[in-house]
């Protein structure tokens, strides 16, 4: 425990915690408020879960163009901007009557907006952190995150229940609206990682030099498609068991807070390079008993142990981070984070075209066997890595900039070949 208070005591660490819970509770109210209310309108599983998921698919669009800002602009008004932004859109999704079509069209400009988000906040929190306890805090935001889906899906099922999916959304907007606000006045102003103004060809630039790397590419395949699988099988609560779909996203993120927790706090250094992809198994086997059709009780502790496995992200991260210079990793966390949720709307998208045309449940099973062969196939990978090795041969030389470790990022500028 004397960690986390130290953890808590570090300067901005607090308000930056509270702004990240702040906005998990809003999108988590403003999601299920949005995902009953698109169901209710159309029964299609398919819109139901983008609806829910719908702006994360927007954000391979932002990772692509917005995200070199990640590092290129001060953080704390990048965070309450973000937030601010997130507000206006949740209260014009709380209008009465608004037709469908504009639903997702506003969904849409909300995902492209929270494109650097994550890269900001992220970069932000390996700033503010001692060396090293990175993973201990990301683990801690996770865990926070978790417990804010558990309240924020039982609050916004009560809400619902007793007022209206409007009502529900409009209640999400203030949380963001809160969440902007801690930004602005809990955040201490600090100038960007990274000269320079951002621009398209930057992102593209970066995430060329990034995607090139091969261990740093079976990092971002492992931290995207799995887990973006997985999230398609839970997008398909709503139309699985409607009236107690908030039960099986609460009991999710319970799973989540006790992976991370456990991640975060008792794995040694040396043995989460090791359980990184069995863990990461986890997350999809669980689903396969879904092909029996399992009722409420069995279904809420399959769906809390396969949460178990996001902790495996923690490991992904930790390692990407090793690969990587320090003045980008906003933009390589930006880009995990905007694939990440853009592989979760890809796989919401699948599940419910699939549930669309057959069901639920065959959507659930169909994409925790896609889950389970791509991590295997990426840990047979890692298996059949080269060595690293201390120094390159001159044979070698024109393949990494002078000085730069094989196997890792540099971003230095190169001849104009890019």
């Amino acid at each position: 425990m004397s960690r986390y208070r130290a953890l808590l005591r570090t300067p901005e660490f607090a308000p930056l915690f509270l702004t990240g819970t702040a906005q998990a509770a809003a999108q988590t109210v403003v999601g299920l408020g949005l995902a009953t209310l698109v169901f209710r309108a159309t029964g299609s599983p398919l819109l139901s879960a983008l609806a829910l998921f719908g702006p994360s698919l927007v954000q391979l669009l932002g990772a692509t163009t917005l995200l070199s800002a990640a590092d290129r602009l001060p953080p704390r008004a990048a965070l309450f901007g973000i937030a601010l932004c997130h507000a206006l859109f949740a209260a014009v999704l709380a209008v009465p009557a608004l037709p469908t079509w504009t639903v997702f069209v506003v969904l849409s400009a909300q995902g492209l907006v929270a494109s650097p988000g994550g890269g900001v906040g992220y970069g932000l929190l390996r700033e503010v952190l001692p060396h090293g306890e990175y993973l201990l805090g990301r683990s801690v935001l996770n865990a926070a995150t978790g417990v804010c889906q558990i309240g924020g899906f039982a609050v916004g099922g009560v809400l619902v229940a007793l007022f209206s999916p409007h009502g529900t959304v409009l209640a999400g907007a203030a949380l963001h609206l809160t969440a902007a606000l801690l930004a602005r006045f809990g955040l201490a102003e600090r100038p960007p990682r990274s000269a320079g103004r951002p621009s398209v060809a930057e992102t593209l630039r970066t995430n060329g030099r990034l995607w090139a790397v091969p261990a740093v590419r079976r990092d971002y395949l492992a931290l995207w498609v799995p887990n973006g699988l997985i999230v398609g099988c839970e997008s398909q609560f709503v139309p699985y068991d409607p009236e107690h779909a908030g039960l099986l996203f609460a009991c999710g993120a319970l799973g989540m807070v006790v992976g991370d927790a456990v991640i975060g706090r008792c794995v040694p250094p040396g043995l989460g390079g090791r359980i990184r992809f069995p863990l990461q198994a986890l997350l999809a086997a669980p689903f396969l008993a879904f092909a029996l059709g399992p009722g409420l009780p069995l279904a809420l502790v399959l769906v809390t142990v396969s949460a178990v496995g996001y902790g495996a992200s923690l490991l992904h991260q930790e390692h990407l981070l090793t690969l990587v210079p320090e003045e980008s990793s906003g933009h390589a966390l930006g880009l995990h984070s905007a694939g990440m949720l853009g592989l979760q709307g890809v796989g919401a998208a699948l599940a419910g075209t699939v549930a669309q045309y057959a069901s639920p449940r065959a959507a659930m099973v169909l994409l925790a066997v896609a889950s389970l062969v791509v991590t295997f196939l990426l840990a047979r990978a890692e298996g059949r890595r080269p060595p690293r090795r201390r120094k390159r041969s001159s044979a070698s030389a024109g393949s990494t900039e002078k000085g730069a470790e094989p196997g890792t990022v540099n971003l230095v500028p190169r001849p104009p070949v890019w």
